[in-house]
């Protein structure tokens, strides 16, 4: 045992020795080659033909080789512990637990993976378009309130068939026909109106031209979404182009507007594909719902990465929210709640209100309050109300803040002149309240609208973060869309959309 640590301390030695005289170059050391023969005659169940005092018993060539393998497991462990000890910031996270210290430095510098302008980067589908912070760890007599259901492993699994994948090396370099699409309506109407546009884009096997925003706002398209990612996360799948070439103009009178609801995709090839073939262009308007529900699994797959990867709001948007959405979070759990405020509604008797809710599907500001006691909502939690237009009456949630007083919404979180470019834009405003929403640790919708339908898919798709309803027992666990017609895969991605790992 002597001559064995003795020997093993003259081979470190003279690694030393030659480590110093040397110039290092580079952060591997070159030892003296004369020393590695001598070393690995340690393991040689020879005698050593020079010097015998280097040969040992076998039994002491095993306890050097399991020493020097112990010795190597322990300095991997240390150089790796750095690593080990980094907090995970996965959105998935369902029951992550952070210090106060760490929350507090992760909302002042946390950023969207997706908020970097790289045109030049790859677009990964394993991060949807828009990240939410990470939901909160709660204990005591409120934790089952804030506790998030099980997602049961389903994760976004957007595996495109090999056909699908071979007819796209054709169909995302078409330069013949033209696709222009005009959409209208609120911003989700919007949304899944572009949604539909590429899939029906993808049927035809035609570019599509930049979809054209008509309405009382009548923003540019580049306004709300991030154009060049739109274009860059659908390359593969559709050619997507800013305008009509000169040799492709169209008159706006040949619009087609005549369109069926819940059409499959044989129809509008029967429909359109010839006229597309001939004239080079198709002028599509009145989009909403008209696609059937009921798609091939590729399309239902493009459907999704329309929705949650290529739609991304333009940076403007997304930095503004995302502040909104911060300040909002670093205080801890926070419900949002979409309402429809009309004060001269809310303020009616109790009889005309229950008529209301039940004729109009939505809820008043006291049927929430109640709604939130029955779940076992504590009465400091913090209530996001998400109107979508600027708020300026606050008569209109008084029976929610008698009963939870820490009613907040944008105008209050938002500082001095962020809100002032966006005072009339709806548009831009919605688009906050859903950024903003997205992040909430529960989601209490008071009424069933595109909005809502939205964020109930999206919120799966980022890992099934609670999602609340009257109407029936879901708390956002995974839900099938199963063979209902009447459901759109990016209300329902599983299983279509998610799979299970």
């Amino acid at each position: 045992m002597i001559l064995l640590c003795s020997q093993l301390s003259f081979f470190l030695s003279q690694s030393a020795l030659m480590a110093k005289t040397k110039s290092l170059k580079n952060s591997i050391v070159t030892l003296n080659p004369h020393i590695f023969p001598q070393f690995l005659s340690l393991f040689s169940p020879k005698n050593h033909p020079r010097n015998p005092q280097l040969s040992f018993a076998p039994s002491m060539r095993v306890f050097f080789f399991f020493f020097t393998f112990l010795l190597a497991t322990i300095l991997c462990c240390v150089a790796m512990n750095p690593f080990l000890n980094t907090p995970s910031l996965s959105i998935f996270s369902q029951s992550a637990s952070y210090s106060p210290l760490f929350l507090a430095s992760l909302s002042s510098v946390f950023q969207d993976p997706t908020a970097a302008d790289n045109n030049d980067a790859p677009v990964s589908l394993t991060t949807t378009a828009m990240v939410p912070l990470p939901p909160r760890s709660v204990t005591g007599t409120a934790s089952e309130f804030w506790q998030q259901p099980d997602g049961e492993g389903y994760r976004p699994c957007l595996d495109f068939s090999l056909n699908y994948r071979r007819r796209s090396s054709k169909i995302a370099k078409e330069k013949m026909k033209f696709l222009v699409v005009l959409v209208s309506g609120g911003l989700f109407q919007i949304r899944n109106q572009i949604v539909d546009a590429v899939v029906i884009a993808r049927i035809l096997e035609a570019a599509l031209v930049f979809p054209v925003l008509q309405g009382d706002e009548s923003e540019e398209f580049s306004k709300i979404f991030d154009v060049e990612y739109f274009k860059k996360t659908l390359k593969a799948d559709i050619r997507v182009v800013s305008s009509l070439p000169t040799t492709h103009l169209v008159s706006w009178q040949s619009l087609e507007n005549q369109i069926p609801h819940n059409v499959p995709p044989f129809w509008l090839r029967a429909k359109f594909l010839k006229k597309l073939n001939e004239e080079g262009s198709l002028v599509l308007t009145g989009l909403d719902s008209k696609l059937s529900k009921n798609l091939p699994l590729d399309l239902q797959k493009l459907r999704c990465k329309v929705a949650f990867h290529a739609l991304k709001f333009a940076k403007p948007i997304r930095d503004l929210g995302n502040r909104i959405a911060r300040r909002m979070w670093i205080e801890g759990p926070y419900v949002a709640i979409p309402l429809i405020l009309e004060k001269n509604l809310w303020l009616r008797t109790k009889e005309y209100n229950s008529i209301i809710t039940k004729e109009h599907g939505f809820l008043n500001a006291s049927e929430v309050a109640r709604l939130l006691k029955e779940l076992g909502a504590p009465k400091t939690a913090r209530l996001y109300i998400a109107s979508g237009e600027p708020f300026e009456d606050d008569e209109a949630i008084l029976p929610l803040k008698a009963e939870f007083p820490n009613v907040v919404t944008k105008e209050m979180l938002a500082r001095d002149g962020e809100l002032d470019p966006y005072r009339n834009k709806t548009l831009i405003l919605t688009a906050i309240d859903y950024i903003v929403s997205l992040s909430s640790d529960v989601f209490l919708p008071s009424f069933d609208g595109n909005m809502v339908r939205a964020l109930q898919g999206h919120r799966a798709y980022v890992g099934h973060r609670k999602f609340i309803t009257m109407w029936r027992d879901f708390k956002g666990q995974p839900e099938t869309r199963g063979r209902r017609r009447d459901r759109d895969v990016i209300a329902y991605p599983v299983p279509e959309c998610m799979c299970k790992h």
